[in-house]
């Protein structure tokens, strides 16, 4: 608890016991989730939780890039707590998605132009995880 107070800290977000809760559950659960997932996940243990709190809470720490946001599911916008350089696959079958290494030379990037300053960059693979990959071909 002690370090996700620190880490909030050190992205300029005030901690809370709601922030610290969502940024928790995020840190320990990377499965990519959902805002509502995480309401759900986070309702049983904290009753008077809102999906309101849940939403601008993930919207701090996103702007503040204490997490990531990705929208690589085209229906809901998906959480990571981990913001280190990695890219993302998603099964089109299953919907899984998975942490994947940053692809080589990934540093490179950055220097795309001179007069420009980039800040994020993310990486998305779509296909067949090996689950589903063994299941009948994609209709």
């Amino acid at each position: 608890m002690q370090n996700l107070h620190k880490y909030l800290t050190g992205h300029g977000v005030k901690p809370s016991v709601q922030r610290i809760a969502v940024m928790e559950y995020l840190a320990t659960h990377r499965t990519h989730p959902t805002a509502d997932e995480i309401h759900t996940a986070l309702h049983t243990t904290m009753p008077t939780l809102s999906k309101t709190t849940v939403y601008n809470t993930l919207r701090l720490l996103a702007d503040h890039r204490a997490i990531l946001s990705l929208d690589i599911d085209e229906r809901n916008t998906r959480f990571d707590g981990d913001v280190s350089p990695h890219a993302h696959f998603r099964c089109r079958r299953c919907g899984c998605i998975r942490d994947l290494p940053a692809p080589e030379g990934h540093a490179a990037a950055a220097n795309i132009e001179t007069d420009i300053e980039i800040d994020e960059v993310q990486w998305y693979y779509k296909g067949l995880c090996e689950n589903c990959k063994q299941d009948s071909p994609i209709e």
